[in-house]
């Protein structure tokens, strides 16, 4: 049973609040794991969880998915602490209880970052990147790149599209991975190196890929079958590209081109 992008949430919704008639307000928790989203009618055990609540009167119902393109899956039944919940993420003891597509928002957040192409800098927040790259195993090389284009270095820059420090952390992965504040410089080095650590898993490496993924959303890259057609993110890519090569020379990695 296919359904659309609202009646899919109003299913949740719905199920959310079966138990009270009268409630004027669900809730829907929006859970992630291993960098994949779910909602729940409850908490999933294993992943990350965050509480939405739902005004039964609301004119435009909110998206709870993110920019993700267009989502086919399948809401599971289960029991769970002796009530029966619904997830769209099949758990232990789930049943298949109906299938769904959801169709997500198509905008994007991509930006041209605030950093320019200039000289590599290796001693900024030097310790913050050696400590992230070795945690999450994503080369320094490529952190120090996009934290560059990013920010330039910048712990306290703030877009106009909203992300925030260093790696430029929009508001749902600062929520994602946990964030306490996203000016600390070693928060925000250490999330956006598990972002990237994620990205570099689903793009086989891909570093125009993970660039486009990284600015522009998944969802973008997924709807147009690689690097989206925005100006900002062709620029973006690019700019990580350049910004890659000159740190891995600069690190001794690799040779200077000859003029």
């Amino acid at each position: 049973m296919d359904v659309t992008a609202r009646t899919a949430v109003w299913i949740m919704t719905l199920l959310a609040g079966a138990i009270c008639a009268d409630a004027q307000a669900r809730t829907v928790y929006r859970c992630v794991r291993n960098g994949t989203v779910s909602l729940a009618t409850a908490p999933e055990p294993g992943s990350k969880c965050v509480a939405k609540a739902i005004d039964d009167n609301a004119v435009v119902t909110p998206n709870l998915w993110g920019e993700m393109g267009v989502i086919s899956g399948t809401l599971y039944e289960r029991q769970q602490d002796g009530k029966t919940v619904y997830s769209t993420r099949r758990l232990p003891g789930s049943r298949a209880y109906l299938k769904f597509t959801v169709k997500t928002p198509p905008g994007s957040s991509a930006h041209e970052g605030l950093g320019r192409i200039g000289k590599p800098q290796l001693k900024v927040f030097a310790a913050q990147f050696k400590a992230a790259a070795k945690a999450t195993g994503v080369d320094a090389a490529w952190l120090r790149a996009f934290a560059h284009a990013e920010s330039d270095f910048d712990a306290g820059a703030v877009s106009s599209k909203g992300a925030l420090g260093v790696m430029q952390l929009m508001p749902e992965i600062v929520e994602e991975y946990g964030v306490k504040d996203p000016f600390s410089s070693a928060e925000s080095i250490n999330a956006g190196a598990r972002h990237l650590s994620q990205l570099k898993r689903r793009y086989k490496n891909d570093l125009a890929l993970v660039a486009a993924a990284y600015n522009a959303g998944i969802g973008a890259v997924t709807r147009y079958g690689g690097v989206p057609p925005y100006a900002e993110t062709q620029a973006y890519v690019a700019k990580v590209q350049a910004l890659h090569d000159r740190y891995l020379v600069a690190m001794g990695r690799k040779e200077t081109p000859a003029k």
